[in-house]
């Protein structure tokens, strides 16, 4: 029997679980002396690299003495919170990671809510002990008052604290110590956290709780094994959530360790196993015996609470910048994603229009930012959130909202969420002139408000939400306060007519840019829209006067990228999404068409 040990490593977005892992692998000596690591090697994704956040779960094993420890090192982000709760039936122990100064914060929440439920001990670790401004002693206080307000176990509550900064490789068991290497949070692991249940000799089961696609193998399934052993041309039996068995063949059985993959002939109980040869595999189902299939119970997967309509490109422009622009090719890509984010989901609504639904605005955004990096092109509109009946009463999903700001907008920021329909459930200084304001808000009032939350306090405002619960619809919520500027005319925008425009409103164009009749190009002052000609050049005379040529100075336009823009559009607005550029549009070219339409609704 192997020595195993199974943990997730969970966290807050950007509380340094990966930087953790990267430690763990290092000082386990996992890597080879010749072998140069990246940082934060988990975070395998261009995405992930670029905003230095977890997007997909990912496992990996170190080798601790005689031991192996399979680590999970789950995203933060509130929109990935399903993919944590799957991870956390797989394990038998977690680290919980706390930064030392921000303290427990909604994710942190909910993650610890989903473990306690499991009955799974956690280790706490509370790392950045070397931040100027960390309090660790607070946040220990804080981390035990969210577990008995979490009604933990006697158990759960006698829970190991290690302090650690994980970007230095440092941990120690006790502030009062000096700066130790890994060896205590090993040793910690070790101890605390039981060795998995189930016995090599029992009959065959796995349950898969990730997805993976392999363009020669196909779909993989990494497993678990709770029973028995699994081995290379084995004949399984695959039990579906809905009752119905297929039967199948492994192609390929996977373990690993360190950043690496390799096939093994065969795995026992206990182990984490990545499975290939079952194209009809999907999360929750349980691999087992055919001679004595024991289905373990499905899981259940957090429903989608936002939808977004994906449409092919029909703007004047279409068609010059991307590969893929056919209707086909963006349903494939869809079905492509489908097939390992089951989180995700979407459904084909008239032509070329597809009904695409996840947990939030960054869940979407990313899937459009990955399909954008490889030549697709696309409309998108305005998020929406799904309303469904329950018990006869229409009810919308409310999310916790958690904002850090600075003390003098604290009123600003209370004002402009009580017009969003957002209730205030406590107020906490933090020490150095911020504030912790926390909130219930329907999921409604919190599309559109990021870019204005960082306005109001010039950027230095943090804001988190996790999902609630569906509640009952609240009515009407303020949206966009702004109208906007739109182009009249097709052409090359001049710097001559945009200096003239830039009075009326703020512009999101730069001049000798391409635009057409129906194009946003700026958000304009006042609340109505207005059309505007941004390709008028200067009228040319033959007579000289003084002052003629005074130096145009244009203020430098607002920089939209993707989630910025989808956050500011409204209803009768799409986006235009190619691999180079990202377009505001009328969803109504033509101003006697909008006019018509806004008559109708």
């Amino acid at each position: 029997m192997q020595k195993i040990r199974n943990i997730a490593v969970i966290a807050h977005v950007d509380h340094g679980k990966t930087t953790l892992v990267d430690g763990l692998l290092k000082q386990s000596g996992t890597y080879g002396s010749h072998e140069q690591v990246n940082e934060r090697a988990m975070d395998s994704n261009a995405l992930e690299k670029e905003r230095g956040i977890t997007i997909l779960s990912k496992n990996t094993a170190v080798r601790y003495g005689e031991h192996k420890i399979n680590i999970i090192d789950t995203p933060g982000h509130a929109d990935f919170g399903g993919e944590v709760e799957r991870v956390l039936k797989m394990v038998d122990g977690a680290l919980i990671l706390v930064d030392a100064y921000e303290g427990v914060m909604p994710q942190t929440k909910f993650v610890v809510k989903k473990m306690l439920a499991l009955g799974i001990k956690p280790i706490v670790v509370i790392n950045k002990i070397d931040k100027p401004s960390a309090d660790p002693e607070r946040v220990v206080d804080e981390v035990f008052d969210l577990f008995v307000a979490m009604d933990a176990t006697e158990d759960q509550l006698d829970f190991p604290i290690v302090y650690a900064a994980a970007r230095d490789g440092i941990a120690k068991m006790d502030m009062s110590e000096p700066d130790g290497d890994f060896k205590c949070l090993f040793d910690t692991i070790l101890n605390k956290v039981p060795e998995p249940t189930g016995d090599a000799g029992n009959s065959t089961q796995l349950q898969v709780f990730t997805l993976d696609y392999d363009n020669y193998v196909g779909k993989i399934g990494i497993a678990r094994i709770f029973n028995g052993k699994i081995a290379k041309g084995d004949n399984i039996l695959l039990a579906k959530a809905d009752g119905e068995m297929v039967k199948g063949k492994i192609s390929k059985l996977i373990g690993f360790l360190g950043l690496n993959r390799m096939e093994i002939q065969e795995a026992e109980a206990g182990d984490i196993v990545a499975v290939a040869g079952i194209e009809t595999v999907d999360v929750g189902d349980t691999i087992c015996d055919p001679q004595n299939p024991m289905p373990l119970d499905p899981m259940h997967i957090e429903e989608p609470t936002l939808t977004v309509v994906f449409s092919v490109n029909d703007s004047p422009l279409a068609g010059q910048e991307g590969k893929h622009v056919t209707a086909n090719k963006i349903r494939e890509r869809l079905d492509a994603e489908m097939n390992t984010n089951v989180a995700m989901r979407y459904e084909t609504v008239g032509e070329g229009k597809f009904i695409v639904s996840g947990r939030g605005e960054l869940q979407i955004t990313i899937l459009a930012e990955n399909m954008r990096r490889e030549g697709f092109e696309f409309g998108i509109g305005r998020p929406e959130v799904i309303v469904k009946e329950i018990e006869g009463v229409k009810c919308e999903p409310f999310e916790h909202l958690v904002v850090d700001l600075p003390a003098d907008n604290a009123g600003t920021i209370i004002e402009r969420l009580g017009r969003r329909k957002a209730e205030m459930k406590a107020m906490v200084p933090m020490g150095e002139g911020f504030t912790r304001v926390e909130f219930e808000i329907p999921a409604r009032g919190l599309i559109g408000f990021r870019g204005q939350f960082l306005t109001d306090t010039k950027g230095e405002g943090v804001m988190n939400h996790s999902f609630l619960e569906f509640r009952p619809y609240t009515g009407n919520v303020e949206s966009r306060q702004y109208g906007a500027l739109i182009s009249m005319e097709d052409g090359v925008a001049l710097a001559y007519s945009l200096f003239n425009l830039q009075d009326r409103g703020v512009l999101f164009t730069a001049p000798q840019t391409k635009v057409y009749k129906g194009m946003i190009i700026g958000e304009h002052s006042r609340s109505n829209d207005l059309d505007v000609n941004p390709i008028k050049g200067k009228a040319q005379s033959n007579v000289r006067s003084s002052g003629a040529d005074e130096a145009i100075k244009l203020v430098p336009p607002r920089d939209m990228n993707l989630e910025r823009a989808l956050e500011w559009i409204e209803d009768d607005e799409l986006l235009e999404v190619t691999p180079l550029t990202i377009r505001i549009r009328k969803r109504w070219l033509d101003p006697s068409d909008r006019k018509r339409y806004g008559a109708k609704k």
